[in-house]
């Protein structure tokens, strides 16, 4: 069987295939603003509520004043975080120091008894071939150092100028997005159509802020649980009981990334307790490694379920598929994504019933 096919249809085929791939492209070259944007679009949904509660009680209705309180509002929450956590860090870094002396005299023995070692059993010369291979070394190390220092001030720059954009745009979508949606409303001429479309919306919405609660509770159980176990281990070993307010607070920052942001604050809340006790520092690694399984098998999905309205499998699925296919973003936004589908797929199947 001879299939003809005009060349119309042949020149439109490939222009589609084109297109397609040209947005593909363009897509994937505006990657890191896409990302920017969809940040600013994330936190402005996060700020709604409140700024939105603002709104109705200052006199005015001024939004841009309401936007300006909750950023401040923001603001000065960092800020006490970062004076409840970096004084006592750095308490501990000074006490540290002030008994490096020892350790290094500690060292010297160590390093006497060793030098003995090595000239008793003839091993001098295999130490200077060593010695000598880092000296040759030492001059690659300098400039490896160098060019990791240069990327790491670019990559300073990038993050604080993207950091900019991300407040400059949420900002805006936080005091122009009421209009844009008066503007998009005002385009649809069947008042019916117009009142579905936006009871879909206001549905998907309500997902994506109650995920943001639920997450926000997760972080917050999270970082009580690493303060109180900090709080227990200073009645038990030579820890001072004012680490477990930064503790906290260090977990409950950073237990807001998924996948490994509660890992990175075990550790780095083990390196702290590690300045004063070795064995309290292992014990508080081995409790929150058991905690975070209880968390990401209990916790966890029984309350993004809750706020969301998806099964604890849906959720755990949906954050399994978007870390593998966008990293830690992916995993931010698949929660919520996955219930913005399920209210699309609801309203779908209640309307072809």
């Amino acid at each position: 069987m001879k299939v003809e096919i005009d060349t119309r249809t042949f020149v439109r085929f490939w222009l589609v295939v084109i297109g397609f791939i040209l947005a593909a492209w363009l897509l994937y070259s505006a990657r890191s603003a896409l990302m920017i944007i969809g940040v600013a679009f994330f936190l402005a949904i996060a700020l709604s509520r409140p700024v939105n509660m603002l709104t109705k009680i200052l006199p005015g209705r001024n939004r841009v004043l309401s936007t300006s309180i909750a950023y401040i509002a923001v603001l000065a929450l960092l800020g006490v975080i970062v004076f409840l956590v970096i004084p006592p860090i750095i308490g501990q870094m000074t006490k540290f120091a002030q008994n490096v002396p020892d350790l290094v005299n500690g060292a010297s023995k160590q390093y006497s008894g060793l030098n003995d070692f090595i000239n008793h059993y003839q091993l001098q010369p295999q130490v200077d071939k060593v010695i000598t291979s880092i000296k040759d070394s030492a001059g690659q190390f300098a400039t490896d150092l160098g060019s990791f220092l240069f990327n790491g001030i670019g990559s300073l720059l990038s993050t604080v100028t993207a950091t900019i954009l991300v407040l400059v745009l949420t900002f805006l979508m936080l005091v122009e997005g009421p209009q844009w949606l008066k503007k998009i409303w005002s385009i649809y001429k069947d008042k019916k159509k117009m009142n579905y479309h936006r009871n879909i919306l206001a549905k998907m919405y309500n997902v994506v802020t109650n995920y943001i609660t639920g997450q926000l509770s997760v972080s917050a159980i999270a970082g009580l649980v690493a303060g109180l176990a900090v709080f227990a281990l200073s009645f038990m070993f030579s820890i001072p009981a004012d680490l477990a307010v930064p503790s906290a607070i260090i977990m409950f920052v950073l237990s807001l990334v998924p996948l490994f942001g509660e890992m990175v604050g075990n550790v780095l809340i083990g390196l702290i307790l590690l300045l004063n006790s070795l064995t309290a520092a292992i014990i508080f690694v081995i409790f929150y490694l058991v905690y975070q399984q209880i968390e990401a098998n209990y916790i966890s999905p029984k309350i993004q379920s809750k706020r969301i309205d998806l099964p604890a499998l849906a959720i755990l699925v949906a954050v399994t598929i978007g870390i593998y296919m966008f990293g830690v973003v992916g995993g931010i936004i698949s929660i919520p994504i996955a219930g913005c589908i399920k209210v699309i797929a609801d309203e779908y199947l209640a309307r072809a019933e």
